[in-house]
């Protein structure tokens, strides 16, 4: 069984701008492949992590993803973004996110402010934690599109699981007028914005 069917696995874009350049719209994206360290002791911290939060033993860290969650970075930089994701484990300054666990997060894209776009990891990989919505809408059966400060729109989906009730957080980010007009530009996906 892959994960995603039992939890919200998302297929997490990590942006570093308001507006999305004009050459990142397209549906064929040019995609730099620039991997993260995923070696064996990130993925044994990942099926930690989704034992900790998910309930549940897995054999892989595998992923169908489902949605597609928007974030914005506090990092200036696509390089300095890169960096912070590259550890495999989550620095102890971050107190609040060390209390889910020594998994750092990461993401599976970032677009950097020139319109780079760097793939981090596989798409179908769990990321504690793209916007090439279509071209991830024409390879796996997206279905929602969600801003980070919308996550508790899907509380109540039977793909979210966390079972840590004290391990919520409000996000600001990507803001609700960048949302409105990303959804205003894929429209045509007919994208939901919320469970059911």
């Amino acid at each position: 069984m892959l994960v995603s069917r039992t939890l919200l696995m998302f297929c997490v874009l990590m942006l570093v701008v308001l507006c999305v350049p004009q050459r990142v719209r397209g549906e064929h994206p040019h995609i730099i492949d620039r991997p993260i360290r995923f070696g064996e002791e990130r993925i044994a911290l990942t099926k930690r992590y989704i034992k900790r939060h998910y309930g549940l033993t897995v054999p892989n860290i595998t992923i169908r993803p489902v949605a597609v969650v928007i974030h914005w970075t506090a990092t200036n930089s696509l390089k300095g973004t890169w960096r912070g994701f590259n550890r495999v484990q989550i620095r102890s300054s971050r107190r609040h996110v060390l209390r889910g666990g020594k998994l750092n997060v990461s993401a599976h894209f970032m677009v950097g402010r020139d319109g780079r776009i760097l793939r981090l990891m596989p798409e179908n990989w769990m990321a504690r934690h793209c916007i090439l919505v279509r071209a991830l809408a024409k390879r796996h059966p997206i279905r929602y599109l969600l801003g980070h400060m919308e996550w508790k729109r899907f509380e109540n989906a039977p793909f979210f699981r966390e079972r840590d009730p004290t391990y919520r957080n409000a996000k600001a980010d990507p803001g609700k007028r960048f949302m409105r007009r990303l959804r205003r530009k894929l429209k045509d996906l007919r994208l939901r914005d919320r469970y059911p």
